[in-house]
């Protein structure tokens, strides 16, 4: 009676609900886990995802897999470059001890000694082939230095002397070669025209003196500019880490074929931040070649002076929507002049290559040997022309650098914009363009121009427009040309001779 009047009280109503919910809750969980779990006709059950987990397994092992080959291939074609320099330093004379703590007297003209100290280096390399005992490997211009040393070590750990094919600023590159009667393994050297961003990429080299080192990652970017010193080529930029040590190593695809030479990193504490810069194979093939046949790179040269033009430029010649690179200058008895370019035409295929901007005209010309004759189109006053241009050998750049006086006509020029009137206190109506530079030793400096002249008249021709300057500056029937121009509110003129 106890019991019944407990279960019938108040009390126990809430724990009597609290009860069968529980109870409906455990027959609704029973009955949901058989429904998402599969039987077979002997009793035994299978996780749903378990087949997927294996193949996503399997999947990181296929890529571990093509890793590990990838290594296989590239290892024993890439060695590490030990260079020796012998660097003079000014060794200073202590004639008394006082001079040790204090420094030497100041009245003292002696010279400081002169010493040698050897100073060592390390990079990368790839073996890109070779000839009966010939081995040949390619690495950064950098790298090799002015060694008066260099030796080369292979994956398997023999050493070799080796000596400097030749070598290349421009392009960063240079070539040495060792000696070796049996085969090498030699390097697949790929397409890097057909790679893409997001590709895999690795690298190889001996980053901070860990020889052999493979990193990988992706391809970050493709045709960057930029890098230490004038290095002309279009660099495949990657988060493959790189270091010191890697320059001149192997970056390859996911079939181990070498796609590009790692040079640099952009860093402000000189180690990886995630930027690597390989050079393109492709901008390396001819150089190999020209290293072995010339013993240096030989470049076609056109014989102007080509930049990528303002905004404003573009539009007051009627470019703002065109690809290419606005020829500025033009040597005289250059190829240029020769097939008939002028300062002003805009340069847009070569050879049925559409080009993209100045440096990449310039990696255009520089891979065409010089005495071939190309096809480069180009615009004129709204006028596209093929003209047949026959390139000569690029000389040193010593040698360019003293033709200037041959440069014609040694100045550039940008419409007058009202921004440049407001900026230089000039009248609204003032007409002409407006010098942006002068070359040094070219005709117009030699002649008086200035920065900021304002050209205003060509002979008898009214200068309001880019166009009407090119075609007075162009206009070959008149072979005297007088320039009246405004300096600071005074009007001047100053006569050239084509």
């Amino acid at each position: 009676m106890i019991i019944k009047k407990l279960f019938n009280s108040k009390k126990m109503l809430f724990i009597n609900i609290a009860l069968v919910c529980l109870i409906i809750g455990f027959v609704i969980g029973v009955i949901s886990m058989s429904c998402s779990t599969k039987f077979s006709s002997n009793g035994i059950a299978f996780a749903q995802d378990e087949s997927k987990s294996m193949e996503g397994i399997e999947a990181l092992e296929n890529i571990q897999y093509s890793f590990r080959k990838v290594a296989e291939k590239i290892l024993p074609v890439v060695v590490e470059i030990n260079v020796v320099d012998i660097v003079t330093q000014d060794a200073p004379n202590f004639n008394s001890p006082w001079d040790f703590f204090f420094g030497p007297d100041k009245d003292n003209n002696e010279k400081p000694d002169q010493k040698e100290y050897r100073q060592q280096g390390l990079g990368s390399g790839v073996i890109v082939r070779q000839t009966g005992k010939q081995v040949y490997v390619l690495t950064n211009n950098h790298v090799v230095g002015e060694a008066e040393e260099i030796n080369v070590t292979l994956y398997k750990g023999k050493t070799y002397k080796a000596k400097l094919v030749g070598k290349d600023e421009r392009k960063d590159l240079a070539l040495v070669v060792f000696e070796e009667s049996d085969k090498v393994p030699v390097a697949d050297l790929g397409n890097s025209d057909g790679i893409y961003v997001g590709d895999w990429a690795l690298a190889i080299g001996n980053p901070l003196g860990y020889s052999y080192t493979v990193t990988a990652g992706i391809i970050s970017a493709i045709g960057r500019h930029g890098g230490p010193g004038e290095n002309i080529s279009d660099f495949i930029q990657t988060d493959a880490a790189i270091n010191q040590g890697n320059s001149g190593g192997a970056l390859v695809n996911i079939r181990g074929q070498v796609i590009g030479i790692n040079t640099w990193i952009a860093s402000r504490t000189g180690l990886y931040t995630g930027y690597g810069f390989a050079i393109p194979i492709n901008n390396a093939t001819k150089a190999i070649d020209d290293f072995i046949k010339f013993g240096k790179v030989e470049y076609g040269w056109l014989g102007v002076q080509i930049t990528d033009p303002v905004t404003e430029v573009k539009e007051a010649l009627g470019l703002a929507d065109k690809k290419g690179s606005f020829v500025s200058q033009v040597f005289k008895d250059s190829p240029a002049e020769k097939s008939g370019i002028l300062p002003g035409d805009y340069i847009i295929k070569v050879n049925d290559i559409d080009v993209k901007d100045t440096d990449h005209l310039l990696r255009i010309i520089g891979e065409i040997s010089g005495g071939k004759t190309s096809d480069f189109n180009i615009i004129r006053m709204d006028v596209t022309m093929n003209l047949k241009v026959k390139l000569a050998i690029r000389p040193e750049e010593k040698k360019i650098a003293a033709q200037n006086k041959n440069l014609w006509p040694g100045l550039s020029v940008v419409p007058l914009t009202d921004e440049l009137k407001k900026r230089f206190e000039l009248d609204n109506t003032s007409n002409g363009v407006i010098i942006a530079y002068v070359l040094d030793d070219t005709p117009a400096d030699i002649a008086g121009f200035k920065d900021y002249d304002i050209i205003k008249k060509i002979n008898d021709v009214e200068i309001k427009t880019m166009r009407d300057f090119y075609k007075a500056l162009n206009d070959k029937s008149k072979k005297d040309l007088d320039f009246y121009f405004e300096r600071k509110g005074v009007d001047l003129k100053i006569g050239l001779v084509r």
